[in-house]
């Protein structure tokens, strides 16, 4: 079955291309009469939007919300949800220099390889654009999930060799790059400053925390929890590896440094970062995803042409030094789709 569609009891499925007319989404499984907050979906979709952080892409998108079915007098009706967002800021052109050329970093010569045609005019679907798609969808979630009781809240911990050591999330919202530590903050922005000079980019780490879910929420073989958050986030454009907890750190633990010991009180620490055995275990849910540096650079490239004839590569158009900011509430959606599957898996719509 084509990949476009993700989730079990709750399934999303995006169409559309960067820049054709528009990207979309249609969310399947809802519960009903949930009351849906139009201006907090459309200030969700800000955190995202081309244009939105001077340290991004210059290129302007409103992002605005078009719900097309599923939602009557303000409220799920517990049928598909389908949702439409125009393209008005494209600037095709741009490409047309690229078109039979490969761009390091990207998808065109394995989409070239598959299909034997591509939307060579910013990668089509393969584009970052997509995931406005699934923020859409996410939004919701965060919604209904939020009324459950569970938050989700992701941040930036690294930028380049710039790392973030505190977690005061009061910060976040204070700096340009959703940083919870302010000093590292500025350090993050002048380092994503320097590449942009230099007409190159930036990778970083992504931390995601998740506050409020019950115990028991996951299966214990295939379908676990970190199993299909992993699916979630890596099917992310950019993103290259996740951990939980402790993550790749525990290796050079014993069992009796990574064990959560418990008490009549609940558990003593949390090294496995909210889920053992696949299932949720009451304690906050924590887990980190690296992102690569964006791969559209103006900075000259090897690479070759749809013959195989080598050449030079120069990106041009409007790209973000660095994916890790516009990429967190991209992050957050997919963790909500995935936990409120669960959620409704388990306790039923």
């Amino acid at each position: 079955m084509p990949g476009n569609s993700f989730g079990k009891a709750l399934t999303i499925t995006t169409f559309g291309e960067s820049h054709g007319e528009g990207i979309g989404v249609i969310i399947d499984g809802l519960e009903s009469g949930f009351t849906l907050d139009m201006s907090e979906l459309q200030r969700q979709m800000a955190r995202r939007r081309p244009g939105g952080n001077s340290l991004g892409t210059k290129r302007q998108e409103p992002d605005s919300i078009e719900i097309l079915s599923g939602i009557f007098e303000g409220k799920t009706t517990g049928t598909p949800v389908s949702i439409l967002i125009r393209n008005t800021n494209q600037r095709s052109g741009d490409y047309t220099d690229i078109s039979r050329i490969f761009r390091p970093g990207h998808a065109d010569h394995t989409w070239q390889e598959k299909f034997g045609i591509r939307d060579w005019r910013g990668g089509g679907r393969s584009s970052g654009r997509e995931t406005a798609a699934r923020l859409a969808a996410g939004a919701i979630a965060m919604q209904i999930l939020s009324q459950k009781g569970i938050e989700i809240t992701a941040y930036t911990i690294q930028i380049e060799r710039e790392i973030a050591h505190g977690r005061d999330l009061s910060c976040i919202t204070q700096n340009r790059v959703s940083c919870p530590d302010a000093e590292a903050a500025g350090r993050m922005e002048a380092a994503i400053e320097r590449a942009r000079d230099e007409e190159d980019s930036v990778g970083g780490v992504v931390e995601c925390l998740v506050t409020g879910l019950p115990a028991g929420l996951g299966e214990p073989v295939f379908d676990k929890t970190d199993a299909l958050l992993a699916h979630a986030i890596l099917s992310i454009g950019a993103t290259k590896g996740i951990e939980f907890g402790d993550g790749f750190s525990v290796a050079s633990k014993r069992g009796s440094e990574n064990n959560d010991q418990m008490s009549s009180h609940g558990f003593l620490s949390n090294h496995a970062g909210g889920i053992q055995g696949g299932m949720t275990n009451g304690a906050p849910l924590i887990f980190r995803t690296v992102v690569k540096p964006t791969a559209s650079i103006a900075k000259p490239q090897k690479t070759v042409d749809i013959e195989g004839n080598e050449t030079i590569i120069r990106v041009e158009g409007r790209h973000d030094p660095c994916i890790c900011v516009r990429v967190i509430p991209v992050i957050e959606a997919m963790t909500a789709i995935t936990l409120l599957s669960l959620w409704y898996e388990q306790y039923g719509r």
